[in-house]
């Protein structure tokens, strides 16, 4: 089978991991601009030739929407530069809380994206801890959805926690805690919410043992962070020893930042899918880069090789 020269390229709002990807992958990240213009409006293009290449370009969707429609037309010039395939690489898939009707005359926001995607003409999708795993099903191409299992189980392991306990902030996080807890050989704790309204939860009380406990509350990601900041405080509250939590995308909105800095929470462990604010205190976090593990699956992806060794769950 032959095998079509790679190139890697970043999108502006992902420059920052896809430079570190590009390097553990031991290739530059290719030359591309952007052109703005005074409306708003802009226009990607790329500043070398990609006849024939495979063509990775990375971005996470997060908010403004301005990055998912930077991606779209990267796509789309990548296409028409006739490019032998493009894949997108998503280390966070936006809107993807938006994946069924909760609720009556709403949109359903993930499978929008991936139709939009797909209309731009994506050849394949590579994205990490999407919220809901059936959002894989939204698309007719190939979806490589990594874990960030591989990057925190290794470094929960190092902490060597006595007495830990693995925490799910909510019952949709049950399954992917009852992994962790499986993996670490740790028992499970899972928290009952009820919210108010979206983003401002209401009680929320535990189901298991918290008392002398070191916990840490895995999730996918934090949004306003109030579910996590409250969890940890009722942990300690019921005697725990001590609450961390490893997050895979860090959104952090509104008073995120402040609330997690004023929580019981000891360490927030995040991934480097989303960039912690510059302008913010950062020193309760601690940053994992998904660089090395995105660089490893583009490689066995471009040269048609398994990549399902490299799931830990």
């Amino acid at each position: 089978m032959a095998i079509h020269k790679l190139k890697i390229f970043s999108c502006r709002g992902s420059r920052y991991v896809a430079e570190k990807i590009a390097a553990n992958f031991g290739v530059d990240l290719g030359d591309s601009q952007v052109l703005e213009f005074s409306d708003g409006e802009f226009q990607p293009a790329f500043d070398e030739s990609i006849r024939g290449c495979t063509v990775f370009i990375v971005q996470s969707t997060f908010p403004p929407a301005d990055n998912l429609m930077e991606l779209l037309l990267m796509i789309d010039a990548a296409h028409r530069a006739s490019a032998h395939r493009v894949i997108a690489v998503m280390p966070y898939f936006g809107w993807a809380r938006q994946d069924r009707k909760d609720r009556p005359r709403v949109s359903i926001g993930a499978k929008l994206v991936a139709n939009l995607l797909r209309a731009a003409g994506v050849d394949r999708i590579m994205t990490m801890d999407l919220h809901a795993d059936q959002i894989q099903g939204f698309f007719d191409i190939p979806v490589d959805h990594l874990y960030a299992s591989g990057i925190f189980v290794p470094y929960i392991k190092n902490l060597n926690i006595e007495n830990l306990s693995i925490a799910a902030p909510d019952m949709g996080g049950a399954k992917r805690a009852n992994a962790y807890s499986q993996h670490l050989n740790a028992p499970m704790i899972i928290c009952h919410k009820q919210r108010e309204k979206a983003n401002v939860v209401g009680k929320i009380t535990a189901i298991g043992e918290v008392k002398d406990r070191n916990i840490i509350i895995m999730d996918d990601m934090i949004d306003t962070a109030g579910t996590i900041t409250k969890a940890a405080d009722m942990f300690m509250e019921l005697g725990a020893s001590s609450v961390r939590a490893a997050v895979t995308h860090p959104v952090l909105s509104g008073p995120a930042y402040d609330r997690i800095n004023n929580s019981a929470l000891s360490e927030v462990i995040v991934t480097d899918t989303i960039p912690l604010k510059k302008d913010e205190d950062t020193s309760k976090f601690t940053v994992l880069t998904v660089a090395d593990i995105f660089a490893d699956v583009i490689e066995r992806v471009h040269d048609y090789r398994e990549i399902s060794s490299k799931f830990i769950f």
